[in-house]
């Protein structure tokens, strides 16, 4: 069998016209001592006298000169051909233009010679050098790579730093005709993707000279990039079926799978919401809850299964649905959601402008100046709490969440809104730490925001099922958290029930008061909180039948976690 080659890498540097420069770049890169091959693509006759100049003082730099200009993408992989030819097995791609953070050369490398198969590459971390439209750009090309890959393996597919293993990039290029120009970068990863290279990714800054030479063509590149996505997702299409096989589907309950979302997912639609608008957003809308809808197999039963369960409550009840029930529009729902989510973010209240129903038990919470604790659930806008502030800008809303992406998320809101009225405030578990930190926000006149319907990952991974609590729910018992509403018992502050769901167009903001305080009395503490989780339920059954497209939980509401074997993967 034969042995693979030792590592051997190299640098490579595409250049056109960026001679003023390209001292500075190689003097960054001597301390790493490696072999430069830089490759002029055509430049003028100032850039070609420099680079020539460099080659003669600088013994491990060799320059090839190309006749005429082909693009980048022509002239990194002129070097790729030039670094295998010279034996080398991996070559780190610099750009010239001094954009990307060279102390990160040693990480890259490191992280190549642990996964010498993988094309590494650099996760840019822009500062606000960044131009817009650029940025914007990518989020776009993010999404179209997510599509044409079926998969969000691909975090940046356009950054120029990164180390290709040669190998199976020759093999590529003697197969494909890849694209000149700035296309390239994306297009080699998608193909190399699609041959079973995965890549890899690592942060580094990126910043944009106030002196810095960019070809980027807005117009000629952008109409390249366009035709080069079409032609991958036309590529894409017969590889479904393999593209598919290549998701890992361990079965698992569903406490412990990830939401199918992520920072970059969410400002994408950012910025297609802030550059192109409401109805390009709802056009776009469509391919992805599509994509979501085909690939999401235990989502899309989840939905059937909970849609027929409403059907036939709604049939046992003499009970009108306001619409048809569809999986694809409970899907739909979903995605409208982020687009309020966005809109309500950024302050632009002309599609989230809510009608709150009863708007005397907010108001008289209001006026009492106490800390209230919001009883909110999964079942239409969670983040509907921030209607709270329209009313009075001096409420501050906390909303505490179990879920290790709250602090990107929160991240990303701040990045939109720095006047968010809405804090969310990261746990792993009910503990008196956490009691501690609510009862402090409660105690200023700020409100605490808490989901009554979830419990938690950490619970079934610690078999920790002496924490939930049966309720009727649609038929049948399923399990609610204890959590919330003994930590409601502890804190003794009001408590109010929320609920945000999508009626004739409107989101409807109801709010009910549920107790004040909420009482668990030592000798009769179980039945207390039976009652209380009961009355949770039922009134989160009444709104799930008034809005059934509202209800976010994609998964079996209804398993036991007890059902789950603990030495084995839950299901």
């Amino acid at each position: 069998m034969m042995q693979p080659a030792p590592f051997s890498p190299c640098l490579i540097i595409p250049c056109y016209n960026h001679g003023p420069m390209m001292a500075g770049v190689l003097e960054s890169l001597r301390p790493f001592d490696l072999p430069c091959i830089v490759v002029d693509d055509g430049s003028d006759a100032q850039t070609a006298d420099e680079l020539q100049r460099l080659a003669c003082i600088t013994p491990w730099m060799s320059l090839t000169r190309l006749p005429a200009n082909q693009g980048k993408g022509g002239a990194v992989m002129a070097a790729l051909r030039l670094a295998a030819e010279k034996g080398f097995t991996h070559a780190l791609q610099v750009d010239a233009d001094g954009q990307h953070q060279l102390s990160d050369v040693p990480a890259m490398l490191a992280e190549a010679r642990s996964y010498p198969d993988c094309l590494i590459s650099g996760q840019p971390v822009y500062d606000d050098s960044v131009p817009k439209s650029r940025l914007y750009g990518r989020y776009i090309t993010h999404f179209w790579v997510w599509i044409e890959t079926l998969s969000f393996s691909v975090k940046d597919s356009m950054c120029g730093f990164r180390v290709y293993p040669l190998r199976p990039c020759l093999q590529l290029m003697e197969k494909k005709t890849l694209g000149l120009r700035m296309d390239f970068d994306t297009e080699i990863m998608v193909r190399l993707y699609w041959q079973g290279t995965r890549s890899r990714f690592l942060p580094t800054r990126v910043t944009y000279p106030e002196d810095g030479l960019s070809h980027f063509d807005a117009v000629k590149d952008n109409l390249q990039i366009s035709w080069m996505h079409t032609r991958l997702f036309l590529g894409m299409l017969p590889r479904i079926p393999y593209l598919l096989r290549q998701r890992k589907d361990r079965p698992e309950h569903w406490s412990v799978t990830q939401e199918r979302k992520g920072l970059w997912g969410i400002r994408l639609m950012l910025a297609v919401y802030r550059t192109l608008g409401y109805k390009a957003f709802r056009l776009l809308l469509y391919p992805v809850i599509t994509y979501f809808w085909l690939t999401g197999r235990k989502q899309r039963n989840a939905s059937a299964d909970w849609l027929e369960r409403v059907r036939t409550i709604a049939a046992q009840r003499n009970i009108s649905l306001p619409y048809p029930l569809s999986t694809f529009r409970h899907f739909m729902r979903f995605g409208e959601s982020m687009l309020s989510k966005l809109a309500s973010w950024q302050g632009d209240r002309t599609l989230t402008d809510p009608v709150l129903v009863n708007p005397e038990i907010c108001e008289s919470h209001i006026a009492s100046g106490r800390g209230t604790l919001i009883l909110a659930s999964h079942l239409g806008d969670i983040e509907s709490c921030r209607a709270i502030g329209a009313l009075n800008y001096r409420i501050t809303v906390n909303a505490l969440v179990f879920t290790e992406h709250a602090e990107r998320f929160n991240q990303v809101m701040k990045e939109i809104n720095p006047q968010a009225v809405v804090n969310l405030i990261q746990v792993s578990q009910m503990g008196p730490e956490t009691a501690i930190l609510l009862q402090e926000k409660l105690d200023a006149g700020e409100w605490v925001a808490i989901v009554g319907d979830r419990t938690s990952a950490s619970q079934h991974q610690r078999g920790e099922h002496s924490r939930i609590i049966y309720s009727e729910f649609l038929g049948q018992p399923a399990a609610f958290p204890q959590g919330p509403f003994i930590l409601a018992a502890a804190l003794r502050a009001p408590v109010m029930l929320m609920f945000g769901i999508m009626q004739q167009q409107r989101l409807h903001i109801y709010c009910e008061s549920f107790a004040d305080p909420l009482i668990l009395p030592r000798g009769k503490r179980l039945p207390a909180l039976q009652a209380a989780v009961d009355h949770y339920a039922a009134r989160l059954e009444h709104y799930s039948l008034l809005a059934p497209h509202d209800w976010f939980n994609f998964y079996d509401f209804w398993q036991h976690p007890a059902d789950v074997a603990p030495d084995r993967k839950p299901d």
